[in-house]
Formats: structure tokens, C-alpha cells, sequence
């Protein structure tokens, strides 16, 4: 069981991704964007991260940089829509500045199993 944060300013996307990492086994906490999922996390240990990466106050690009500030060896799966800039680009930004994985929305339970097994470790 890994412990999995979950960061999106849409509470029906987080409320699905827990839903699917739970059946799964995995712990989840959630944080509607990047400056609120920053508190106190120095002093936290994840497994895993999933951010989108549009979000009010602090998007996922800046997330996932303070993130790897903080936590470099963590994975991070960044998901997108896309906004004012194609998800494809935003996506490989995020690949560029850290993230481990991409996974463009909308989501499928398949896609979402499948970039969590490609994302955590395999347990020893």
C-alpha cells in the first residue's frame, strides 16, 4: 500500500482518483492546489504524487518544482486537460521539470492503474 497524494482544484476529479486508489489499497490525501498541498509537506513521506496541472494560486508546474525541491526522489504523475496552452504541451513541461509520468484527461480507471504501477516501485 503506498500513500498517494492528490492535487487538483476539481473536487470530483479527486474524489475519483481516491475512489480508484482506494479500491487498489493505497492510502490518499488531497489538496485543491498547489500551495495548499506545499504545507507541511518537509515533513511528510508520500509514495506518490498526482497533480493536475491548471490550478488557482499555485498551478502544477510550480507545484512540482517546489515539490522536487523538497521531495527529489518522490514520483510525481502530472495530468492536464489543457487551458490556455495544449494539454500536449503543458504535459511535456511537466515531464521536463520532474515529473515522472503524464496522464492526459479525461481520465479512464485503465490509464489511472496504469501510470500509478509504471510510477511507484516495484516492492521488494
Amino acid at each position: 500500500m503506498a500513500t498517494i497524494l492528490v492535487v487538483d482544484d476539481d473536487a470530483s476529479i479527486r474524489r475519483s482518483l481516491r475512489r480508484i486508489l482506494e479500491l487498489d489499497g493505497h492510502a490518499v490525501e488531497e489538496a485543491g492546489n498547489g500551495s495548499v498541498a506545499l504545507e507541511g509537506l518537509a515533513d511528510r513521506q508520500l509514495d506518490l504524487v498526482i497533480t493536475d496541472i491548471y490550478m488557482p494560486e499555485m498551478d502544477g508546474i510550480e507545484f512540482v518544482i517546489r515539490f522536487r525541491d523538497l521531495h527529489p526522489d518522490t514520483p510525481v504523475i502530472a495530468i492536464s486537460g489543457g487551458g490556455y496552452a495544449p494539454k500536449e504541451f503543458v504535459l511535456k513541461d511537466a515531464s521536463l521539470i520532474g515529473a515522472t509520468t503524464t496522464l492526459s484527461k479525461p481520465l479512464t480507471l485503465d490509464g489511472v492503474r496504469e501510470a500509478v504501477a509504471r510510477a511507484l516501485p516495484a516492492p521488494a
